[in-house]
């Protein structure tokens, strides 16, 4: 059974629920990162809800290369319908099988201890019968991988929870088309979120934005300057849309 089957028997199991029950999916993707591949083993996703206690949600258990789900990709990790509450908390569960790839060779990522119950994630999140929710699990590779004394990879994630009925994104292209570099906003708190240029399309994207005024600053790679635009406005629900950006 291919990748994309098994996407789609998942979607049926959540899609085939009663209308008395919500339909919680949980997708991921990923923040920009200083390697070739960061692979995370994910063994299954587990929610913390006031009406089931702990459940676990149907799963698509596998390794991820984080690095596939960058400038706006993300891809279906669990799915399940739930009864009407409040979810306090998601879990992941992670294996054994966590690697990260640096200048072609590839190393061990070993996952702290007391982590076998799962990367526990805050939520708080109401949900109501007959509503589809997705929530985004966005992995910032850079901050999560820590690189020790003598050599060894440390993984110790750092996980933004998006809820996409409440943020919003920038979207954008960079001109000319070929040039690698990073775009990140910051709001008026000095919180930064930030994305890679998709060197193929020169186009970028940056989810879960909570509603506010940004400054965007784009860092292309050598020789061309680094470029900051201000006052850009970001609403619940909707995709900010930036006039083309001339390096």
């Amino acid at each position: 059974m291919n990748g994309c089957q098994k996407i789609d028997d998942l979607r049926k199991k959540g899609d085939g629920q009663s209308s008395a029950k919500a339909t919680y999916n949980v997708r991921m993707t990923d923040a920009p990162g200083d390697f070739t591949e960061v692979n995370v083993d994910i063994r299954s996703v587990v929610i913390v809800s006031s009406k089931g206690g702990e459940i676990t949600l149907n799963t698509k258990a596998g390794v991820y290369n984080l690095l596939d789900f960058q400038n706006g990709k993300d891809t279906l990790l669990a799915t399940a319908g739930i009864e009407a509450g409040t979810i306090s908390q998601i879990r992941l569960v992670l294996g054994n099988n966590n690697t990260v790839v640096v200048d072609s060779m590839t190393y061990p990522l070993t996952v702290p201890s007391g982590s076998s119950s799962g990367l526990k994630l805050q939520v708080h999140q109401s949900v109501a019968p007959g509503i589809t929710y997705n929530v985004l699990l966005d992995f910032d590779a850079n901050q999560s991988i820590v690189k020790t004394g003598n050599g060894k990879y440390l993984l110790k994630p750092v996980i933004r929870t998006i809820d996409s009925a409440i943020s919003g994104s920038i979207k954008g292209t960079i001109i000319p088309v070929g040039v690698s570099g990073t775009v990140t906003a910051t709001d008026s708190s000095n919180n930064s979120f930030s994305t890679n240029i998709d060197v193929l399309t020169g186009t970028f994207l940056l989810k879960g934005l909570p509603a506010g005024t940004y400054t965007v600053t784009i860092t292309p790679s050598l020789p061309y300057n680094q470029q900051t635009i201000s006052g850009v406005q970001v609403d619940i629900g909707k995709a900010t849309i930036m006039a083309a950006i001339n390096l």
